[in-house]
């Protein structure tokens, strides 16, 4: 991006990195924020592909998938490259063309991509699978050497995921479980909710215990807590009364003070001060 950005006066390019670098610290929580500054780097650098192509992904993200497949062929044919060729296809599928979307999935542009975009590109082509209803050829699409394998890469538990939810879609609960297991397994950074669809196959349901706190304490009204803490000072007074010998040694303790703050300022001082 900053080579891209060099064809740009220096100040122009500074003001357009600005808002590339707003977008991607924006884009997974805050994604129409995101969407916002794409649009102004846009309009500030629309012949530099780098920003055509923030400007798809911050589209994508707020799911303006019309606008997000015009950017990302902009990007493409400036740049050649067929990197954003599963994205593309995944746009056809959001705008309702599942059939388009496969369509992709044969062309000669995926043998191009790496293996991280092969493996996206099959998920795109299973999750085209799902929508036209074929949920047993979604099934099929995603059996590949890549999920066979049990090294972990960064695709791992996002295929393994997308193919144990294929399996549960599929009514075949028992080896759904597994592989959300299998995918929870290699999921080290929380891409997928492997583990709450676990939980939820067994049956097990999370409650926010601050939550629950917070409706109690608002349920038990001021009046009970005043009670609590009324018995608990009737308590400790009951205890002191009970107790001659610490009542004693807080006589002591009271003489003690008194004549040490006759002995002089400057030993009351230091007392102060330690």
């Amino acid at each position: 991006m900053r080579q891209e950005l060099q064809s740009l006066p220096k100040g122009l390019a500074e003001d357009v990195a600005r808002n590339l670098v707003m977008v991607a610290k924006l884009i997974d929580e805050e994604p129409e924020e995101a969407y916002g500054y794409s649009r102004v780097a846009l309009r500030l650098a629309s012949r530099v592909a780098a920003v055509r192509e923030a400007a798809g992904f911050a589209a994508y993200a707020t799911q303006r998938y019309t606008e997000a497949l015009a950017e990302f062929r902009a990007a493409r044919r400036m740049t050649g490259g067929v990197e954003l060729w599963p994205v593309m296809a995944d746009c056809e599928r959001g705008l309702g063309r599942p059939e388009k979307a496969l369509a992709m999935a044969g062309e000669a542009e995926v043998q191009k991509l790496d293996k991280a975009g092969q493996v996206e590109m099959r998920l795109v082509a299973a999750g085209a699978r799902r929508d036209m209803g074929q949920i047993d050829a979604a099934i099929v699409t995603l059996q590949s050497s890549e999920l066979a394998s049990s090294s972990v890469q960064p695709w791992t538990a996002r295929l393994r995921y997308a193919y144990a939810d294929a399996l549960l879609a599929a009514g075949r609960e028992d080896q759904a479980r597994e592989w959300f297991a299998k995918a929870l397994e290699a999921d080290k950074d929380g891409s997928t909710d492997a583990s709450d669809r676990l939980a939820e196959m067994d049956g097990i349901e999370f409650v926010d215990a601050f939550d629950e706190a917070d409706e109690a304490g608002e349920a038990a009204g001021d009046d009970d807590v005043a009670v609590v803490v009324t018995e608990s000072a009737d308590t400790d007074e009951d205890r002191d009364e009970d107790s001659d010998d610490d009542n004693d040694t807080d006589v002591a303790e009271v003489e003690v003070e008194k004549s040490e703050e006759a002995g002089g300022s400057d030993s009351a001082d230091g007392g102060k001060d330690a």
